[in-house]
């Protein structure tokens, strides 16, 4: 069966995934781009979202963990917000993500949301598809997809948080950025992982971030 996970999601010192008053000028938060550092150098970031590995780099830690995070995926689930800015119901289809016509997904995209929106195809294999019933009907649908890979969280937070209090994730990896935002949306409080089952099983710091993978037992 698929594995359930959670890759490269990055969180300040004081445990935020996103930054206070996120919105289309600023989709991370405030502040919150800054948490992304140890990613955005890496080959693997610059060679999913600008299409082409800048040469010579060589690899160190941050691209170990960048380039994992993008290996033996069938499809993605996210929340509404990452996908874009927009609340309540959708007013037409214009609205499109982020990423451009091509997003750095290639799979089927499993977006959580209360309203209902048909099916988007984008380039390069990307559909996303607007799951109303809930996290579980998403993961069903997302293990049907994705077959005998694995399905990764793309976030934000809040889908997170949902899916590890259903016990549902199996692996995260989380990188911990030194910074402080002080305000935004908070990881774990009110979590209990021990409780739920997870043991920190490996740690390693790089330059730019300490990378934890946290297992479920």
């Amino acid at each position: 069966m698929s594995r359930l996970l959670v890759l490269g999601f990055s969180i300040s010192l004081d445990g935020y995934g996103a930054g206070p008053r996120q919105s289309r000028e600023d989709p991370l938060g405030v502040g919150a781009e800054s948490l992304h550092e140890w990613l955005v150098h890496t080959p693997t970031f610059k060679g999913t979202h600008s299409g082409a590995t800048a040469p010579g780099e060589s690899s160190d830690v941050d691209e170990d963990f960048a380039a994992r995070s993008m290996a033996g995926l069938g499809a993605w689930i996210m929340g509404r917000n990452m996908f874009g800015p927009i609340r309540g119901s959708w007013p037409d289809e214009s609205w499109r993500g982020w990423w451009g016509e091509n997003p750095p997904y290639h799979t089927p995209v499993f977006v959580l949301t209360h309203h209902k929106r048909a099916p988007l195809e984008m380039e390069g294999g990307t559909v996303f598809h607007f799951v109303t019933d809930g996290i579980e009907a998403a993961l069903e649908r997302a293990r049907a997809a994705a077959g005998t890979k694995d399905i990764r969280i793309g976030g934000g937070a809040s889908t997170v948080r949902q899916y590890l209090k259903a016990r549902l994730i199996d692996e995260m990896h989380i990188a911990v950025s030194p910074v402080l935002l002080g305000a935004g949306e908070h990881l774990l409080v009110d979590i209990d992982l021990p409780a739920l089952g997870y043991t920190c099983t490996k740690w390693v710091a790089s330059a730019k971030a300490a990378h934890y993978t946290i297992t479920r037992n």
